[in-house]
């Protein structure tokens, strides 16, 4: 026998034994080679191009590997995906044909008794839950030689991937993948679940356009200890989040912030946080700081949208969305508000009573029609020309008005200038506040001092857009 004929028997045997192949596969294949003096490559070639085999089974029985092909009774076609602790596997049923993901811990950490026991943890958790917007578990298995979940496969990318490829998503989808997200986080809350590592690369995006979220696995039940003061590396941003915060370990509020940040992300096309695996710079305030608002990247940006980023990455965590379900309806209605501005779900006459907003602007049409347009729906219209009489006022008076809106378009510097003292007086920095600028001013957006209640909105602007900026703003702050 020639060492061809050798070489492709001795390939077509480690299969058989394998039990990757059967007898009458062989057989078909060797018939349709027309002999068995062929190359391994010839073989695997053909075996590939029926489906007999992958590519990646190839590999591995062309490497002499002997474990790895199946986790019971399920039969690894791909790997799709490589963590620091486990490696995602495509992988079908051998009884049934079912195609899963097979998610295995990797082996450095198979003797480590406290992250077998995690990932066993998370692989439970996250089996309790079923909802459209968290990828199911549907076994947990863990002995000896291996531990491993099986779960639902997603044909497509994560978020991170699908982000990478589009550098930036539009306001629309961005929002309707955070209402995915949300739903899904709003859902484990009830159950007593939170995630614990929420990043793009934890949501999968599916074939038809659902984001859902994998990797629950940390997700701490409420009311469950925690290890002292160790930090999990996986949740080390959570860490430093809360750290620089003052709240304690495991916050719910925390899964809040980091999905306000994959909203920054998504909209901006850059991440919030500085990118590192430094622990000591993960771990640092000032990175939590030091984040440009977001309608410095995208002055285009709808208000409304900017203040719902705003208030989920308010270090405040007092200020900030306190439930996935509060911050679930507020995406839900912005979405509704994007999508029909000018629809009144609320009785115009009631929308402003015992609400006051004061006018900064020196233009006499715009004092007009805003005065006009607001007081329609019940609002008490204060209206100044000079932005320092207004600041004077506003510093002497007790709250003055609900709201204050700084015109650039006529005020120009000045009305910049304005914007930002008003807020860092200690009487009027908590007040929510409007910069209006025009087209030819989003530089000026750089150099404004923004916040969850401190906005920018570009003109023009229809008075019903406005007034929907005005009611969020009011809302969330009263909130």
């Amino acid at each position: 026998m020639s060492m061809v004929e050798k070489s492709a028997e001795e390939f077509a045997r480690r299969a058989f034994d394998l039990n990757l192949l059967d007898q009458r596969e062989l057989e078909s294949v060797w018939a349709e080679l027309g002999s068995r003096n062929v190359s391994a490559t010839d073989l695997q070639r053909v075996l590939v191009r029926r489906g007999l085999l992958t590519n990646y089974q190839v590999d591995k029985l062309a490497r002499g590997d002997k474990a790895g092909f199946f986790y019971d009774d399920y039969k690894v076609l791909y790997l799709v995906g490589t963590g620091s602790f486990a490696r995602v596997y495509r992988a079908v049923h051998k009884d049934t044909g079912k195609v899963v993901a097979v998610k295995v811990l990797r082996k450095r950490f198979s003797e480590d008794q406290a992250m077998t026991e995690q990932f066993i943890r998370e692989g439970e958790m996250g089996a309790k839950l079923r909802h459209p917007n968290i990828v199911p578990i549907y076994e947990v298995h863990s002995n000896r030689r291996n531990h491993y979940m099986v779960m639902d496969f997603i044909e497509g990318r994560n978020l991170r991937e699908f982000v990478r490829v589009r550098k930036k998503l539009g306001v629309d989808e961005a929002i309707r993948f955070s209402i995915d997200i949300t739903a899904g986080l709003a859902y484990a809350a009830e159950h007593g679940i939170r995630h614990r590592d929420l990043k793009l690369s934890n949501v999968l995006m599916s074939s038809t356009g659902r984001a859902q979220l994998v990797d629950f696995g940390l997700a701490a039940v409420t009311g469950e200890d925690t290890d002292g003061d160790a930090v999990n590396p996986r949740t080390i941003d959570y860490a430093g989040l809360e750290r620089a915060t003052g709240v304690r370990k495991d916050d719910p509020r925390s899964d809040i912030y980091f999905t306000g940040c994959m909203l920054y992300h998504m909209l901006t096309g850059r991440p919030p946080l500085v990118e590192t695996k430094d622990r000591t710079q993960r771990l640092s305030k000032t990175r939590f700081e030091n984040i440009p608002p977001i309608m410095q990247l995208e002055p285009d940006l709808p208000p409304r949208v900017a203040m719902v980023v705003a208030k989920a990455m308010e270090l405040n965590v007092n200020r900030r969305y306190q439930t996935p379900a509060e911050f679930l309806a507020d995406l839900r209605l912005t979405q509704k508000r994007l999508s029909s501005p000018d629809d009144a779900t609320n009785s115009q006459m009631e929308e402003g009573t015992d609400k006051s907003v004061m006018i900064v602007d020196s233009n006499p049409s715009f004092q007009d029609a805003f005065r006009e347009g607001l007081k329609k729906v019940g609002y008490r219209v204060l209206v100044l020309s000079d932005a320092s009489r207004a600041l004077d006022r506003c510093d002497t008076e007790e709250r003055v008005a609900d709201c204050v809106v700084f015109g650039c378009h006529s005020l120009g510097k000045n009305g910049l200038a304005a914007f930002n003292r008003f807020g860092e007086l200690d009487r009027t920095k908590n007040i929510p506040a409007i910069l209006l600028i025009a087209e030819k001013q989003r530089g000026f957006v750089k150099d404004a001092q923004l916040n969850d209640h401190r906005i920018v909105a570009k003109m023009p602007l229809k008075m019903a857009e406005f007034r929907g900026v005005l009611r969020q703003l009011l809302s969330s702050t009263a909130s």
